[in-house]
Protein backbone atom coordinates (compact mmCIF):
# COMPACT_ATOMS: atom_id res chain seq x y z
CA UNK A 1 0.00 0.00 0.00
CA UNK A 2 2.90 2.37 0.71
CA UNK A 3 5.12 1.33 -2.19
CA UNK A 4 7.03 4.32 -3.52
CA UNK A 5 8.63 5.32 -6.79
CA UNK A 6 12.39 6.18 -6.94
CA UNK A 7 11.61 9.77 -5.93
CA UNK A 8 9.77 8.87 -2.74
CA UNK A 9 6.25 9.40 -4.10
CA UNK A 10 3.61 6.95 -2.91
CA UNK A 11 2.37 5.03 -5.94
CA UNK A 12 -1.15 4.62 -4.58
CA UNK A 13 -1.46 8.42 -4.27
CA UNK A 14 -0.14 8.79 -7.79
CA UNK A 15 -2.80 6.39 -9.06
CA UNK A 16 -5.53 8.34 -7.28
CA UNK A 17 -4.17 11.59 -8.68
CA UNK A 18 -4.09 10.13 -12.20
CA UNK A 19 -7.70 9.01 -11.87
CA UNK A 20 -8.84 12.41 -10.59
CA UNK A 21 -6.98 14.54 -13.14
CA UNK A 22 -7.77 12.10 -15.95
CA UNK A 23 -11.49 12.18 -15.17
CA UNK A 24 -11.54 15.99 -14.98
CA UNK A 25 -9.63 16.46 -18.25
CA UNK A 26 -11.01 13.66 -20.40
CA UNK A 27 -13.67 15.76 -22.14
CA UNK A 28 -11.07 18.37 -23.07
CA UNK A 29 -9.74 15.81 -25.53
CA UNK A 30 -12.91 13.88 -26.33
CA UNK A 31 -15.80 16.29 -26.19
CA UNK A 32 -14.93 19.97 -26.13
CA UNK A 33 -12.16 19.22 -28.64
CA UNK A 34 -11.22 16.17 -30.71
CA UNK A 35 -7.88 14.44 -30.20
CA UNK A 36 -6.46 12.64 -33.23
CA UNK A 37 -3.69 10.15 -32.39
CA UNK A 38 -1.38 8.77 -35.05
CA UNK A 39 1.29 6.09 -34.73
CA UNK A 40 0.37 4.96 -31.21
CA UNK A 41 0.80 1.34 -32.33
CA UNK A 42 4.54 1.71 -31.75
CA UNK A 43 3.86 1.94 -28.01
CA UNK A 44 3.09 -1.77 -27.85
CA UNK A 45 6.68 -2.55 -28.94
CA UNK A 46 8.39 -0.38 -26.33
CA UNK A 47 10.03 -1.80 -23.20
CA UNK A 48 8.80 -0.87 -19.74
CA UNK A 49 11.91 1.24 -19.07
CA UNK A 50 14.58 3.18 -20.88
CA UNK A 51 12.37 5.19 -23.24
CA UNK A 52 12.53 8.92 -23.88
CA UNK A 53 9.82 10.76 -25.80
CA UNK A 54 11.07 14.01 -27.36
CA UNK A 55 8.37 16.47 -28.38
CA UNK A 56 7.59 20.02 -29.28
CA UNK A 57 5.70 21.88 -26.57
CA UNK A 58 2.64 24.14 -26.89
CA UNK A 59 1.26 24.54 -23.36
CA UNK A 60 2.63 23.92 -19.88
CA UNK A 61 0.26 21.10 -18.98
CA UNK A 62 -2.40 20.22 -21.59
CA UNK A 63 -0.06 18.37 -23.95
CA UNK A 64 1.59 16.45 -21.10
CA UNK A 65 -1.80 15.40 -19.73
CA UNK A 66 -2.88 14.25 -23.20
CA UNK A 67 0.25 12.10 -23.48
CA UNK A 68 -0.50 10.59 -20.07
CA UNK A 69 -4.00 9.65 -21.30
CA UNK A 70 -2.47 7.93 -24.34
CA UNK A 71 0.14 6.09 -22.27
CA UNK A 72 -2.46 4.93 -19.73
CA UNK A 73 -4.60 3.59 -22.58
CA UNK A 74 -1.56 1.80 -24.04
CA UNK A 75 -0.93 0.23 -20.63
CA UNK A 76 -4.36 -1.35 -21.10
CA UNK A 77 -3.52 -2.51 -24.65
CA UNK A 78 -5.51 0.26 -26.29
CA UNK A 79 -3.39 2.10 -28.80
CA UNK A 80 -4.76 5.45 -29.90
CA UNK A 81 -8.24 4.71 -28.56
CA UNK A 82 -9.34 6.73 -25.53
CA UNK A 83 -13.04 5.83 -25.53
CA UNK A 84 -14.20 5.11 -22.85
CA UNK A 85 -11.66 6.22 -20.22
CA UNK A 86 -11.71 2.95 -18.27
CA UNK A 87 -7.91 2.86 -18.65
CA UNK A 88 -7.77 5.36 -15.76
CA UNK A 89 -8.46 2.43 -13.44
CA UNK A 90 -5.11 0.91 -14.41
CA UNK A 91 -2.64 3.69 -15.22
CA UNK A 92 1.05 3.28 -15.97
CA UNK A 93 2.84 4.74 -12.95
CA UNK A 94 6.45 4.97 -14.15
CA UNK A 95 5.93 7.94 -16.49
CA UNK A 96 7.88 11.13 -15.91
CA UNK A 97 8.27 14.45 -17.67
CA UNK A 98 10.94 17.14 -17.53
CA UNK A 99 9.61 20.55 -16.45
CA UNK A 100 10.96 23.92 -15.34
CA UNK A 101 11.15 24.20 -11.56
CA UNK A 102 9.68 27.72 -11.58
CA UNK A 103 6.60 26.44 -13.43
CA UNK A 104 5.98 23.49 -11.11
CA UNK A 105 6.32 25.57 -7.92
CA UNK A 106 3.86 28.25 -9.05
CA UNK A 107 0.74 27.35 -7.08
CA UNK A 108 -1.05 24.33 -5.61
CA UNK A 109 -2.22 22.76 -8.88
CA UNK A 110 1.26 22.65 -10.47
CA UNK A 111 2.59 21.13 -7.24
CA UNK A 112 -0.01 18.36 -7.53
CA UNK A 113 1.04 17.81 -11.14
CA UNK A 114 4.62 17.68 -9.93
CA UNK A 115 3.73 14.74 -7.68
CA UNK A 116 2.33 12.97 -10.74
CA UNK A 117 5.80 12.64 -12.24
CA UNK A 118 7.58 15.94 -12.91
CA UNK A 119 11.38 15.92 -12.93
CA UNK A 120 12.07 19.58 -12.25
CA UNK A 121 15.12 21.50 -13.40
CA UNK A 122 16.29 25.07 -13.05
CA UNK A 123 16.72 26.30 -16.60
CA UNK A 124 20.29 27.48 -17.15
CA UNK A 125 19.26 30.12 -19.67
CA UNK A 126 16.00 31.58 -18.36
CA UNK A 127 14.36 32.29 -15.00
CA UNK A 128 11.12 34.15 -14.23
CA UNK A 129 10.97 35.52 -17.78
CA UNK A 130 14.51 36.88 -17.74
CA UNK A 131 17.61 35.69 -19.55
CA UNK A 132 20.21 34.15 -17.21
CA UNK A 133 23.45 32.26 -17.57
CA UNK A 134 24.05 29.79 -14.77
CA UNK A 135 25.59 26.38 -14.30
CA UNK A 136 23.50 23.27 -14.75
CA UNK A 137 22.57 21.55 -11.50
CA UNK A 138 23.95 18.04 -12.00
CA UNK A 139 21.81 16.72 -9.17
CA UNK A 140 18.73 17.58 -11.23
CA UNK A 141 20.25 15.93 -14.30
CA UNK A 142 20.88 12.79 -12.24
CA UNK A 143 17.16 12.70 -11.47
CA UNK A 144 16.44 12.55 -15.20
CA UNK A 145 18.92 9.69 -15.54
CA UNK A 146 17.13 7.88 -12.72
CA UNK A 147 13.74 8.41 -14.36
CA UNK A 148 14.93 7.08 -17.74
CA UNK A 149 16.37 4.00 -16.04
CA UNK A 150 13.10 3.40 -14.22
CA UNK A 151 10.48 4.17 -16.88
CA UNK A 152 9.32 6.44 -19.70
CA UNK A 153 10.36 10.10 -19.78
CA UNK A 154 8.81 12.95 -21.77
CA UNK A 155 11.37 15.60 -22.67
CA UNK A 156 10.84 18.90 -24.47
CA UNK A 157 14.19 19.74 -26.10
CA UNK A 158 13.29 23.39 -26.65
CA UNK A 159 12.50 24.00 -22.98
CA UNK A 160 9.77 26.47 -23.95
CA UNK A 161 6.33 26.62 -25.56
CA UNK A 162 7.58 29.12 -28.14
CA UNK A 163 7.34 27.51 -31.61
CA UNK A 164 10.58 26.88 -33.51
CA UNK A 165 12.75 27.90 -30.57
CA UNK A 166 16.22 26.32 -30.76
CA UNK A 167 16.80 22.99 -29.09
CA UNK A 168 19.05 22.72 -26.05
CA UNK A 169 22.11 20.49 -26.16
CA UNK A 170 21.45 19.28 -22.63
CA UNK A 171 18.94 16.79 -24.02
CA UNK A 172 21.69 15.31 -26.21
CA UNK A 173 23.94 14.81 -23.21
CA UNK A 174 21.16 13.01 -21.37
CA UNK A 175 20.43 10.77 -24.36
CA UNK A 176 24.09 9.96 -24.90
CA UNK A 177 24.61 9.15 -21.21
CA UNK A 178 21.49 6.98 -20.79
CA UNK A 179 21.14 5.52 -24.32
CA UNK A 180 17.33 5.29 -24.26
CA UNK A 181 15.06 4.39 -27.11
CA UNK A 182 14.10 7.81 -28.49
CA UNK A 183 10.54 8.34 -29.72
CA UNK A 184 9.83 11.62 -31.56
CA UNK A 185 6.39 13.16 -30.98
CA UNK A 186 4.78 16.00 -32.93
CA UNK A 187 1.84 17.83 -31.37
CA UNK A 188 -0.45 20.45 -32.88
CA UNK A 189 -3.64 22.33 -32.02
CA UNK A 190 -3.04 22.71 -28.28
CA UNK A 191 -1.94 26.33 -28.62
CA UNK A 192 -5.23 27.17 -30.34
CA UNK A 193 -7.41 25.24 -27.90
CA UNK A 194 -5.86 26.17 -24.54
CA UNK A 195 -4.22 29.08 -22.79
CA UNK A 196 -0.45 29.07 -22.30
CA UNK A 197 -0.66 27.07 -19.08
CA UNK A 198 -3.01 24.57 -20.67
CA UNK A 199 -5.50 24.85 -17.83
CA UNK A 200 -8.16 27.03 -19.42
CA UNK A 201 -10.04 26.15 -22.61
CA UNK A 202 -9.58 29.04 -25.01
CA UNK A 203 -11.45 27.63 -27.98
CA UNK A 204 -13.71 24.61 -28.49
CA UNK A 205 -14.06 22.39 -31.53
CA UNK A 206 -10.33 22.32 -32.22
CA UNK A 207 -8.73 19.23 -33.71
CA UNK A 208 -5.81 18.32 -31.47
CA UNK A 209 -3.14 16.11 -33.01
CA UNK A 210 -0.46 13.91 -31.49
CA UNK A 211 1.73 11.94 -33.87
CA UNK A 212 4.27 9.33 -32.77
CA UNK A 213 7.16 8.68 -35.14
CA UNK A 214 9.29 5.52 -35.33
CA UNK A 215 11.71 5.12 -32.41
CA UNK A 216 15.46 5.21 -32.91
CA UNK A 217 18.82 5.33 -31.11
CA UNK A 218 21.03 8.37 -31.72
CA UNK A 219 24.18 7.63 -33.70
CA UNK A 220 27.02 8.33 -31.26
CA UNK A 221 29.41 8.84 -34.18
CA UNK A 222 27.62 12.11 -34.97
CA UNK A 223 28.68 15.33 -33.22
CA UNK A 224 26.26 16.90 -30.75
CA UNK A 225 25.14 19.62 -33.15
CA UNK A 226 24.14 17.08 -35.79
CA UNK A 227 22.43 14.94 -33.16
CA UNK A 228 20.41 17.93 -31.95
CA UNK A 229 19.53 18.87 -35.53
CA UNK A 230 18.20 15.35 -36.07
CA UNK A 231 16.01 15.61 -32.98
CA UNK A 232 14.67 19.01 -34.02
CA UNK A 233 13.91 17.75 -37.51
CA UNK A 234 12.10 14.70 -36.14
CA UNK A 235 9.83 16.87 -33.96
CA UNK A 236 9.35 19.27 -36.92
CA UNK A 237 10.81 22.32 -35.21
CA UNK A 238 13.83 22.85 -37.47
CA UNK A 239 13.93 25.88 -39.85
CA UNK A 240 12.56 24.08 -42.92
CA UNK A 241 9.23 23.57 -41.14
CA UNK A 242 8.68 27.22 -40.16
CA UNK A 243 6.84 28.40 -43.24
CA UNK A 244 4.67 25.28 -43.53
CA UNK A 245 3.65 25.33 -39.89
CA UNK A 246 3.07 29.08 -39.78
CA UNK A 247 0.73 28.97 -42.77
CA UNK A 248 -1.14 26.01 -41.30
CA UNK A 249 -1.59 27.77 -37.95
CA UNK A 250 -2.79 30.96 -39.69
CA UNK A 251 -5.30 28.95 -41.69
CA UNK A 252 -6.65 27.31 -38.53
CA UNK A 253 -6.96 30.60 -36.68
CA UNK A 254 -9.00 32.09 -39.54
CA UNK A 255 -11.61 29.32 -39.38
Amino acid sequence: MLRKDPFGHIILLKRLLYMAVGSLTYRRYNGFNDLEIEGAEILKELPERGVMFVSNHQTYFADVIALYHIFFAANNKRYGNLKPPTYLLRPKTNIYYVAAKETMNAGLLPKLFKYAGAITIKRAWRDAGKEVNRAVDMGEVENIYKAVKQGWVINFPQGTTKPFAPGRKGVIRIINDTNPIVVPVVIDGFRRAFDKKGLRIKKRGVTLRIRFKPPFHLDDSMNKTDQLNKIMKEIEQSPEFIRVKSLDELRQEMK
